[in-house]
């Protein structure tokens, strides 16, 4: 198929098989997974995974690939989901599978990639793991380490739910068109059991935009009208910190102190 990469989409196209073959082996699908890729695009990893699966899900936004799909996969080992991978319901594959968990992947579109991220969070207790293809900046954001430039919102938010582990560079040239900037391929797995439990996940979540939404700024002022001084000194927070210097354990500790002086 000749399909001409739609901007309106992100899409750039995988087409280096040395690359794909280490994705699968990454992934390392088993017949019974229950699997969803997101964005199949011209089915770079989609043919791969259906030779190992006995069924693969997949959520496309474009109508033209679509049909193209419909024509080229045997329509029994795939179900298609014409859908917005941001409103996508992610649990419904679950439930109509007796419940069983998801193993999600895909070259994820570079100017969404982080609100689907963090919709894939709220599915989270649906999922075994998830493989994705991203900007190599974003994977570093993912995976950075607390006091490190590329640590932020993205990286606490999901640290506190995932395990993640950078598996390797893809460079653009095995992408067609290439993409103007390195891509990452990384592996989040959700915590068994959550290493430190907010009491309001949404006011954890609050807590963490808050202190990032001026991250030159000290705490003491980007939690102003939220956290005083005296709750620093009973956190044993340094007020004149940054929010990039406090780890996921620091920012579960100010919501639960918020959350238990608001209750």
């Amino acid at each position: 198929m000749k399909h001409i990469p739609k901007k309106r989409f992100g899409q750039n196209f995988l087409t280096d098989q040395a690359i794909i073959q280490a994705l699968v082996n990454a992934i390392t699908p088993q017949p019974n997974d229950l699997m969803v890729e997101i964005g199949p695009g011209l089915g770079a990893l989609t043919k791969p995974l259906i030779k190992d699966l006995q069924h693969l899900h997949v959520v496309e936004i474009d109508r033209d690939i679509i049909s193209w799909m419909q024509s080229f996969y045997p329509l029994d080992k795939i179900t298609i989901h014409n859908s917005d991978a941001l409103k996508f319901d992610f649990k419904s594959i679950g439930d109509s599978a007796n419940l069983q968990k998801l193993r999600v992947v895909g070259n994820l579109p570079y100017n969404i990639s982080s609100p689907i991220l963090f919709h894939l969070l709220d599915n989270v207790q649906t999922i075994i793991d998830m493989h994705f293809m991203l900007q190599k900046e974003v994977v570093e954001r993912m995976v950075a380490a607390t006091s490190t430039p590329a640590y932020g919102r993205l990286s606490v938010m999901l640290q506190y739910k995932l395990n993640m582990e950078y598996l390797f560079t893809v460079p653009p040239e095995a992408f067609d068109p290439p993409p103007k900037i390195e891509s990452a391929f990384i592996r989040c797995v959700p915590h068994a059991s959550l290493p430190f439990t907010a009491a309001d996940e949404k006011l954890f979540a609050k807590v963490v935009l808050n202190a990032f939404g001026q991250r030159r700024k000290t705490l003491r002022n980007t939690l102003k009208g939220m956290l005083d001084d005296h709750g620093f000194t009973q956190l044993d927070i340094n007020p004149q910190l940054r929010a990039e210097n406090l780890s996921v354990e620091k920012f579960v500790a100010i919501a639960n102190y918020l959350y238990n002086h608001l209750h």
